[in-house]
């Protein structure tokens, strides 16, 4: 035996002998291998609870996303409710407003045409005046006068063109006003009617 040996079975059988208690056996002991096994199988879940638990998250954010789209397409169709009454209501107002702008024309008619003994002068004065008062409401509701002054260059967006004339003036440009046209909101609404200067 060498000297090692000698040794370390001097200070085992030493510490064995001086201790009352001997270490216990292994049949004394718990089996490592359960405890580890009881663990592990603490730790692992069962495939089809696992899979039942995804299940019921991606119900729930599912739901969540059904609610929200029709939580959205409600609020979309409110809104488009909304704009189509609104437009609606802008249409029905900007017509009443324009004729409420007119009923002082009515009144304006009506009265001179009460007037059995009127005489030619008051006819006229009652017509200017009551052309003015037509000009303010159309005005009022943005419709503007087309009326070209002569000598005014030829423009097709807003004048139609009847006839060319010969006439002294530059060559394209207005010549008369037959009949005035007029804009709505700076759209046209009727191009006046011109003649228009010939070529030299």
């Amino acid at each position: 035996m060498s000297f090692a040996r000698r040794f370390f079975n001097g200070i085992f059988g030493k510490h064995m002998s001086d201790n009352a208690s001997p270490i216990p056996s292994n049949e004394a002991q718990p089996d490592a291998n359960a405890q580890g096994a009881g663990a592990e199988a603490a730790f692992d879940a069962d495939p089809l609870s696992v899979a039942q638990a995804q299940l019921a998250v991606l119900q729930a954010k599912s739901a969540e996303l059904a609610d929200q789209y029709l939580r959205a397409k409600a609020d979309a169709e409110n809104a488009r409710r909304r704009a189509e009454d609104e437009i609606t209501k802008a249409r029905k107002f900007a017509v009443e407003s324009f004729a409420e702008s007119l009923l002082p024309v009515a009144d304006s008619l009506e009265a001179g045409l009460a007037i059995q003994d009127a005489t030619a002068e008051q006819i006229n004065e009652g017509a200017q005046a009551t052309l003015r008062q037509l000009i303010a409401a159309l005005e009022r509701n943005k419709v503007i006068a087309i009326n070209p002054e002569a000598g005014a260059k030829f423009d097709p967006h807003h004048h139609q063109a009847i006839s060319v004339v010969p006439a002294e003036q530059e060559a394209n440009t207005v010549v008369t006003v037959l009949q005035k046209g007029y804009l709505i909101a700076e759209r046209v609404l009727r191009p006046a009617l011109v003649t228009v200067a010939a070529p030299k």
